[in-house]
């Protein structure tokens, strides 16, 4: 007899889940209440995609003079028309997802699953009253949603969230962002390439106040930012919203972290804009679940705890994606990875989650990526660490396309030319970041990679050059 599966969510953690568990003989179910694919596909990762897309081809129309072209008239966006090639895109890839869960006899169950007893999930909805489904083994694919600010809920008009913004009929004149995380700053990009006047408020001194981000990073998009007017307020919060006329006046005041330091400018101030868009984290979906019925741990944010077998603290019963919270990583390439190793052990294997080599992507212009340790990452762990830089202005392709902002950084053991950590900002970097994922999971030396030849003229090349800058024998600059 097969093992029963069933999962909660179809999202990318939970749809991979499913056909990993299926193709290792399992009989699986998904239930999901709103559209397959989850976040990523409906309200996060495609959609806005799309949007740069179009915000990126908005930017080349209004540099074609450099490449030799004349546009005559005006080239503006049509939102409308934008809405509705997301909306295609959309659903062509969630027509995609269904057609793999029935190739692979996956069970797509339409409702609000809740956790019902030890062995038993009921779901409502989905064109029956109630439907019981028994199982071996439960996968947790719950997700996450925005996070509003404490007092200021949502409005869907005035006060919107990142799933509010990638559905606009129409560019705001002006925008506070509020949170210059990932989210934000891709957002202030998008809104601000289609004509919109953006500032991005932080609490921190930091755009990306992030671990594994590089502090280069970092500081070559603050840059980026302020050559396209976008105003950054940081060590700055929200400290009240009011209606004037057709517009809001937020009350801005200085941060705790602001506060805690000496010599910070913490003047009050105001803002006044069309529209505020809040990005300052997500929250765990998982209300009205029925965890309580098992007893499935949570820690005080209400993130479900599992380990690296993506597994809870109930046996049999296992957790993946956003859903863990930010002390994983929430990013869908690693709930895909982590349903994989959920599907893998309720199947009665014994794999584990390796969160060492995962690669970052942040899709502002130019593009964020990385993967490893950074420096500061490398030295507490005890290497001997060294660091060699490549800008994307030294290759001829970047020169080509016209996009010469940013650099490659290579971090690396001093003795031994272990890579440990690429950190990236410039063009394509979250395409290019592959190789260097390549390299982290599989052990290679900057030699190992200086003597791989890379085809010129191409990108791709910031990784050959910053190689061969770490062996000491650098060809360009």
């Amino acid at each position: 007899m097969s093992v029963k599966i069933v999962i909660l969510g179809a999202g990318p953690g939970g749809y991979v889940a499913a056909i990993r568990a299926a193709q290792r003989g399992a009989e699986v179910t998904v239930i999901e209440q709103d559209q397959v694919g989850g976040t990523c596909l409906n309200r996060g990762c495609i959609p806005s995609k799309v949007m740069k897309t179009t915000a990126e081809m908005l930017e080349r129309f209004q540099r074609a003079s450099e490449f030799g072209l004349t546009v005559k008239g005006p080239v503006v966006p049509d939102m409308g028309r934008l809405m509705d090639r997301k909306q295609k895109v959309v659903q062509d890839q969630v027509k995609g997802i269904l057609r793999l869960l029935s190739h692979h006899k996956i069970r797509y169950v339409r409702g609000t699953g809740r956790i019902a007893g030890p062995d038993r999930v009921q779901v409502k909805g989905g064109g029956a009253d109630q439907v019981d489904l028994p199982w071996d083994s439960l996968v947790l694919a719950l997700g996450s949603e925005p996070l509003p600010i404490s007092g200021l809920p949502f409005d869907g008009e005035r006060v919107i969230s990142s799933t509010h913004a990638l559905n606009l009929t129409e560019i705001p004149g002006s925008i506070l962002i509020v949170g210059g995380g990932v989210i934000g700053c891709e957002f202030a990009f998008i809104l601000s390439s289609l004509g919109s006047r953006v500032t991005v408020m932080k609490a921190h001194d930091s755009l990306f106040a992030l671990a594994f981000v590089n502090d280069d990073s970092s500081k070559v998009l603050q840059s980026e930012l302020k050559k396209r007017r976008i105003k950054i307020m940081l060590n700055r919060t929200v400290e009240g919203i009011d209606e004037n006329g057709r517009r809001l006046r937020v009350a801005v005041g200085a941060s705790p972290s602001a506060l805690k330091s000496r010599g910070r400018d913490v003047r009050p101030a105001a803002v006044e804009v069309d529209k505020v868009l809040v990005c300052i984290g997500r929250m765990a979906t998982t209300g009205g679940i029925g965890l309580e019925t098992l007893g499935i741990r949570t820690d005080q944010r209400g993130w479900i705890m599992a380990d690296e077998r993506m597994e809870t603290n109930i046996p049999h019963v296992y957790a993946i994606g956003d859903v863990l919270g930010p002390d994983k990583i929430m990013l869908a390439h690693v709930a895909s990875a982590e349903g994989s190793v959920a599907a893998i052990n309720a199947t009665g294997g014994n794999s584990r989650m390796n969160y060492g080599a995962v690669p970052g992507a942040i899709f502002t212009m130019p593009e964020v990526a990385d993967v490893g340790l950074t420096e500061v990452q490398a030295r507490e762990k005890g290497f001997n660490v060294r660091s060699d830089t490549v800008l994307f202005r030294t290759l001829g392709k970047a020169q080509v396309i016209g996009e010469i902002a940013g650099q490659a950084k290579i971090v690396s053991d001093a003795g031994s030319g272990g890579i440990l950590g690429v950190h990236m900002i410039g063009p394509h970097a979250a395409d290019l970041i592959a190789e260097a994922t390549l390299a982290v999971q599989t052990g290679c030396s900057v030699r190992d990679l200086a003597k791989t030849i890379h085809a010129h003229p191409t990108l791709s090349e910031v990784m050959g050059e910053a190689a061969f800058r770490a062996t000491d024998m650098p060809l360009h600059g």
